[in-house]
């Protein structure tokens, strides 16, 4: 079948009118290649064929696997955007990735796993704040240098005409899920 009459059979069986479906096609840049045939897809449309088969009819409840993968950083975007409204709108949403910057972006809740073993649960921000116990902030200058002072010290920095940014030094989800990952496999 091609994308649209694979889609179409969806929608009518959950009695969704073709109207959405044609904006999801636009939305995820599928609608120039409707009529193509869904076993000719690329990884990346038949990824996004999937994600519209599932959000369709709006459901309560969606699990996704890797729904960015194949996608090139603008689409990952739009995907994201669209879990987010769905989000939003209540529906409940597990989600299974590999891509930390995501769950950071979308999820609540995160369990982190290693070969079947919870390692870590929490929202993506508690568990940064959990591993980075680091209390230091890079300051960088206009003239390019910068140094590395306590957070508590970079207050007095701040505003300074001469500042460019200021950065804070904490893990991210990528790099404290290969640390506990490694301590897990050394215990």
């Amino acid at each position: 079948m091609t994308v649209y009459k694979n889609l179409q059979f969806f929608a009518k069986y959950h009695n969704v009118s073709l109207d959405k479906l044609d904006v999801l096609l636009k939305e995820l840049e599928l609608f120039e290649d409707k009529d193509k045939k869904a076993e000719k897809l690329s990884t990346g449309m038949k990824q996004r064929m999937l994600l519209i088969r599932s959000i369709l009819h709006h459901p309560k409840i969606l699990f996704l696997d890797e729904p960015t993968s194949g996608l090139d950083p603008a689409l990952s975007n739009k995907v994201h955007d669209i879990l987010l409204n769905l989000k939003n709108e209540g529906t409940t949403i597990f989600l299974t990735t590999h891509d930390m910057s995501e769950a950071t972006k979308i999820c609540d809740r995160i369990s982190l796993l290693n070969s079947g073993h919870i390692l870590e649960y929490g929202s993506p921000q508690e568990i940064i704040d959990k591993y980075s116990q680091q209390d230091k902030a890079v300051i960088r200058f206009k003239n390019g240098d910068s140094i590395m002072v306590s957070q508590a010290e970079a207050a007095r920095y701040l505003g300074g005409s001469d500042v460019a940014s200021v950065h804070t030094l904490e893990n991210t989800l990528e790099d404290i899920f290969i640390k506990i990952s490694e301590d897990s496999k050394n215990a």
